[in-house]
């Protein structure tokens, strides 16, 4: 680790409409959003624990599959992918279609998992 570093800051993500984006996460992962007068958007983690997430307007669309995403951990898997799903995430069972975890999208195309519980065995 390079010594003058603290520690990851936030991890920034593309969007067409950081606020919306921002507001989906939120309701994924609790938090508090903050919109800038660009448009951007932060979510903070709550109590400020974890890595804030900024999203970053930018004029084309997501194309390809993320190099780089989200994992989630569950406490209770089944019910964790369903709420995901209604609150806008998409099944990615293209990316990867097991038992597993499960790949999601979120509204703009931007991959995710949800993996299972930890095992206490």
């Amino acid at each position: 680790m390079i010594s003058s570093l603290s520690g990851i800051a936030a991890l920034a993500i593309d969007s067409e409409n950081p606020a919306a984006l921002a507001e989906f996460w939120q309701k994924i992962l609790g938090g508090e959003v903050v919109v800038d007068d660009d448009g951007d958007a932060e979510l903070r983690s709550p109590e400020g624990k974890g890595v804030r997430l900024d999203f970053l307007r930018v004029p084309e669309k997501k194309s390809v599959k993320n190099r780089l995403h989200l994992d989630l951990r569950a406490r209770d898997f089944g019910t964790a992918v369903a709420e995901a799903v209604r609150l806008g995430a998409s099944y990615a069972n293209d990316v990867y279609d097991g038992d597993e975890w499960q790949v999601l999208r979120d509204p703009e195309g931007n991959e995710f998992c949800i993996l299972r519980p930890r095992s206490n065995a």
